[in-house]
């Protein structure tokens, strides 16, 4: 059953130059929301040791602390995405921000560590279904187009600042108690959940023939969830193991027959014609080397200034801010930014800036500096991430009807959770084997050198993919429209020559 959603007639207006104060109040309540998902993915980093020590948690156990989140999040996105689209964008979003609040409440109250990973992973299974709804409403809500860019870059730059923000607010509140991490989203997204009831338009839903994807809905869930569960245990059980390798073949069985339902179906979870559009396709791609290798700098980032340079949670904080700053700063200007040079252009531009990040903090020593080396790196992070973050996702919505926007949500959120995960286990299996399990200063070095230029190379890898679809973008623009032929044969053949030669 597909279901076609049309505007409230109390729906907010986009047209004209300036918003109404309900429209603000809207795409409010929606930046929220698409905050505390981002910055959960980031903020217990600097609380592990402290979570670890007082809960008794083994290092293996307690990587589930964040492997959880990621887990729920990057596993049921697809789902999540297709189900607004089927069951109403408004409906879900709701309900998923409501599941989230009671999960980071019980998050933050348990002693029982089994009962913390379960409290993080519902919170990941509840933003799979908050983050596509809430850019879905977003790209119906806003006509294609200016007004689009500019509720989109404000959006994503709230989202990218979730994401940076994360192991600064982590410091401050690991200083305070590691539980503050779980509790401070708590009231923030019950106040937005009042708010939503109130702001979010009600569509009037039109409901047409159709029916649910149930074998997609499995196969595709189950692929994505295997794959980043195989990927973040393969640190513990060997990349190269029967366990690891068998695994593997299950997802690649798994994603076979999850493409085979789709080619198939009356009403896929994931049309494949989709990833006929280059923008989309292009955008899924970038998206997954941008945060996969920024999730893997921060683990490196992390451990160097905490182990090595033994920087304490609050110094770390403070460290971090200037690129969540120029991030959170960028956000009322990138819209009209974005009108100006489009998406095209930036996503080079913003990728650039990461690799140069990464490539420069491979400089490190015993005795780096902040000014020579922490400082440039963090902003030209913000300057990247302030680019590119936005550009990416209006590029994966680029071009799609109303009623994919749900789903073209779901592919770019599923790129960037799994894009994490995948880089993240990647970069920690290079620390360990580089390391050789040892703890001198020379020995952890060796370990993040090798983890730094990988995610240094994955973020090159989406340069080039972004720098592509420039020349796509720019040679497409300066092909001139073909001129249809006509037949000068028939009578008025003398008229018909003059009028085509006028428009030439």
């Amino acid at each position: 059953m597909t279901t076609a959603t049309l505007p409230s007639p109390d729906a907010p207006s986009t047209s004209g130059p300036h918003w109404t104060p309900r429209l603000w109040g809207t795409l409010i309540v929606l930046c929220a929301a698409m905050f505390l998902d981002a910055l959960d993915v980031s903020m217990v980093g600097v609380a592990l040791p402290s979570i670890g020590s007082d809960l008794h948690l083994s290092t293996s156990t307690l990587q589930w602390v964040v492997s959880g989140y990621v887990l729920g999040y990057g596993g049921l996105l697809l789902l999540g995405g297709r189900a607004a689209d089927l069951l109403g964008r408004r409906r879900v979003f709701l309900v998923a921000l409501g599941v989230f609040a009671a999960a980071s409440l019980v998050g933050g109250l348990v002693d029982d560590g089994g009962l913390l990973i379960a409290a993080r992973f519902l919170k990941g299974v509840s933003a799979a279904f908050t983050a596509p709804a809430g850019l879905s409403i977003i790209t119906t809500t806003f006509a294609e187009g200016p007004a689009r860019n500019r509720a989109l870059s404000i959006y994503t730059t709230c989202g990218a600042s979730g994401f940076s923000l994360g192991l600064v607010l982590s410091g401050l509140l690991t200083s305070v108690g590691w539980r503050w991490t779980f509790l401070m989203p708590v009231p923030v997204a019950l106040l937005a959940l009042v708010f939503a009831v109130r702001l979010l338009p009600r569509p009037v839903e039109e409901r047409a023939k159709g029916g649910y994807d149930a074998l997609g809905a499995i196969t595709g869930t189950a692929t994505v969830l295997l794959l980043v569960f195989t990927v973040t245990e393969a640190q513990g059980a060997g990349w190269l193991s029967a366990r690891t390798l068998g695994s593997m073949l299950v997802v690649a069985l798994l994603a076979a027959a999850f493409l085979w339902v789709e080619s198939r179906a009356a009403h896929p979870l994931v049309r494949l014609g989709i990833f006929r559009n280059g923008s989309v396709a292009r955008a899924n791609v970038v998206a997954f080397a941008m945060t996969g290798a920024y999730g893997g700098f921060q683990f490196v980032v992390t451990l160097y200034l905490q182990h090595l340079l033994g920087w304490s949670a609050l110094e770390m904080a403070l460290g971090l801010l200037p690129a969540a700053a120029l991030i959170a700063l960028s956000a009322p200007f990138m819209g009209p930014i974005v009108d100006r040079f489009g998406t095209g252009r930036l996503l080079p531009i913003g990728l650039l800036s990461l690799v140069a990040a990464f490539a420069l903090f491979l400089r490190l020593d015993e005795h780096s500096s902040y000014p020579g080396l922490v400082l440039p790196s963090m902003l030209l992070l913000g300057v990247g991430f302030a680019f590119a973050f936005p550009s990416v996702n209006i590029a994966a919505t680029d071009g799609v009807g109303d009623e994919e926007q749900g789903l073209a949500s779901g592919l770019v959120n599923t790129a960037i959770q799994v894009g994490t995960a995948v880089v993240l286990a990647g970069a920690t299996a290079m620390i360990t084997a580089g390391s050789a399990g040892g703890d001198s200063p020379q020995a952890q070095l060796d370990g993040y050198r090798p983890a730094l230029l990988f995610v240094t190379m994955v973020a090159l890898v989406g340069l080039v993919v972004a720098a592509a679809g420039a020349l796509v973008d720019r040679r497409r623009a300066s092909t001139p429209a073909p001129v249809p032929d006509y037949d000068y044969s028939s009578a008025g053949s003398t008229a018909a020559r003059a009028e085509v030669l006028t428009e030439r």
